[in-house]
C-alpha cells in the first residue's frame, strides 16, 4: 500500500452516529483560549465588536480571515495559539480559532463531524490526485446563539438567503472558511441544487462537545507517519 494514501482512521469505518452534543465554553488542548496570545486577540475583538454575540463572531471571522493566511496544513489538533503565532492555518485550523474566541467570549460551541469524499479536493490538486485521501474528517462548528445552535455556515444569515452567492467550487483561493461569508455551504441539501454539497458527505458522524472529542474518536485525515512529512511541505503552501 502506498503510505501517502493511507487513511488516518482504521479502514474508515465510522462509529455509530452521535445525535447529541452538549457543547461548552471550556478551554481544550486545541481550543486553548486562555493562552495569552489568544487573550490578546479576544481583547481586540471585544473592543472591535462590543455588541451582540453574532456581531462578535462575524467580526472574529473577518479578522481571522485577514490575519491568518490560508495554507494546506495537516494537523487538525494544533492548538489555536500556535496557529496565531504562525500567522497561517488550514481551513480546519482557522475554524478552530473562531471556535476558541467564541468560547473565550462565553459562547458555547460544538462540532458536527462529517466524513467527506476526498474527491471533493481534486480541483485544488489536479496533479496530486493520487495523494488525496479517500475521505476527509471535517469538524464543522456550531455556536449557541439566543438559545439555539447555529452552524458556522449560517453565521452570516440563513442558507436560503446566502444561496444567491453561487456555488462553492473548492477551487481558486477561496476556502470553506472564506466561503461562508459569501454563499450557502449546504451539507444537507436543504437549499438549491447549485449550493448542495450533500453528495460530498460519505457519513454524518454526529455532534461532539468539542473538536478534540471528534478527532480523539475518529482520528485525523492522515495517519501520523504520513501527516508529519506532509505537513512540513504543505503547511507553507498557500491555499
Amino acid at each position: 500500500m502506498n503510505p501517502a494514501r493511507m487513511p488516518s482512521r482504521s479502514a474508515g469505518e465510522p462509529a455509530p452516529r452521535r445525535t447529541a452534543g452538549a457543547g461548552g465554553s471550556a478551554a481544550t488542548p486545541i481550543l486553548d483560549w486562555r493562552h495569552p496570545r489568544v487573550q490578546a486577540l479576544l481583547t481586540e475583538l471585544r473592543n472591535l465588536a462590543p455588541g451582540t454575540e453574532r456581531a462578535f463572531l462575524i467580526a472574529a471571522h473577518r479578522l481571522i480571515a485577514a490575519r491568518v493566511r490560508p495554507v494546506y496544513a495537516m494537523n487538525d489538533q494544533q492548538p489555536v495559539s500556535t496557529t496565531l503565532r504562525l500567522g497561517r492555518g488550514s481551513c480546519s485550523q482557522r475554524l478552530a480559532l473562531l471556535e476558541a474566541v467564541a468560547r473565550g467570549r462565553g459562547i458555547s460551541t460544538r462540532v458536527r463531524g462529517l466524513l467527506l469524499d476526498g474527491r471533493f479536493w481534486r480541483p485544488r490538486f489536479p496533479r496530486l490526485r493520487v495523494l488525496i485521501p479517500r475521505q476527509v474528517v471535517l469538524a464543522w462548528p456550531e455556536f449557541l446563539l439566543d438559545g439555539r445552535w447555529v452552524a458556522v455556515s449560517e453565521l452570516y444569515g440563513e442558507l436560503n438567503a446566502l444561496r444567491a452567492g453561487g456555488r462553492f467550487t473548492n477551487t481558486g483561493r477561496e476556502t470553506l472558511f472564506d466561503a461562508i461569508a459569501r454563499t450557502a455551504v449546504d451539507w444537507d441539501g436543504a437549499t438549491c441544487s447549485s449550493c448542495d454539497l450533500s453528495g460530498q458527505v460519505r457519513a454524518d458522524l454526529g455532534y461532539f462537545d468539542s473538536r478534540d472529542d471528534l478527532f480523539e474518536q475518529h482520528g485525523q485525515t492522515l495517519c501520523l507517519p504520513v501527516r508529519l512529512p506532509a505537513d512540513l511541505i504543505m503547511s507553507r503552501r498557500a491555499a
